[in-house]
């Protein structure tokens, strides 16, 4: 961990919240790895970086196995946690946002639902850059919520409890950061194929309209190259 980097318990100051986030991205998880162009994973070197408690690596090694991954994030609590569940997997959870410090390592990165909580895109393409290896790869998903009617409302609602802002970047923000590290960049939509949970323990959207639109016009996946 460098000396800029601000470590803390947990980023979400809301435990119930907290304990339901992996059962919540647990469909997007499975989408993302069925959409994934890699199909054999077994000789790659994996990172996640916003990793929280691990859970997509572990479901990553369930339906594709890798040689070995590194999760990273900042929430102290929560690595203990992952690197508590991760039982006899390859796997190395650490307090850590500086990825660039594995320079050269990894064959695969994700980023999931994490980009809109970093500020500066221009230094997190650098630090990736540095971490993956030539012709490495990078997926990131986002939802792009700034045309949504909700925008406002989110963005108060996880800064109630996140020691991190919200970040509203447009795709074009997200795009021309990695594209001007030297990353070809491709996207494409994410489309929900499963019913959507309706849930009264989480609001983040003013009615279930701008939820939806959120989920079906707003979801993007990322897949960045580093040339």
């Amino acid at each position: 961990m460098t000396a800029n980097e601000q470590s803390y318990e947990v980023w979400w100051n809301n435990n119930e919240r907290e304990a339901l986030m992996e059962e919540g991205h647990l469909k997007g998880w499975l989408q993302l790895i069925a959409a994934l162009k890699e199909e054999d994973l077994s000789e790659y070197s994996v990172l996640d970086f916003g990793c929280n408690r691990g859970g997509f690596l572990r479901l990553l090694h369930q339906i594709k196995p890798y040689k070995k991954a590194t999760g990273i994030d900042l929430g102290r609590q929560s690595i203990d946690i992952a690197n508590e569940r991760k039982g006899s997997l390859p796997i190395d959870y650490r307090v850590s946002g500086s990825p660039e410090q594995l320079e050269g390592q990894f064959d695969l990165a994700f980023c999931l639902s994490v980009i809109y909580l970093i500020d500066d895109l221009k230094t997190h393409a650098w630090k990736l850059s540095k971490a993956l290896k030539p012709g490495g790869v990078y997926y990131v998903t986002y939802t792009d919520l700034t045309a949504n009617p909700s925008r406002d409302f989110f963005k108060e609602e996880i800064e109630k409890y996140s020691h991190l802002n919200a970040n509203m970047h447009t795709l074009d923000d997200i795009a021309s950061a990695f594209s001007n590290e030297g990353f070809r960049v491709e996207i494409k939509r994410r489309v929900p194929t499963d019913f959507i949970t309706v849930s009264g323990k989480e609001k983040y959207f003013r009615n279930l309209n701008d939820e939806l639109m959120s989920v079906y016009e707003n979801g993007y996946i990322f897949r960045f190259t580093k040339m």
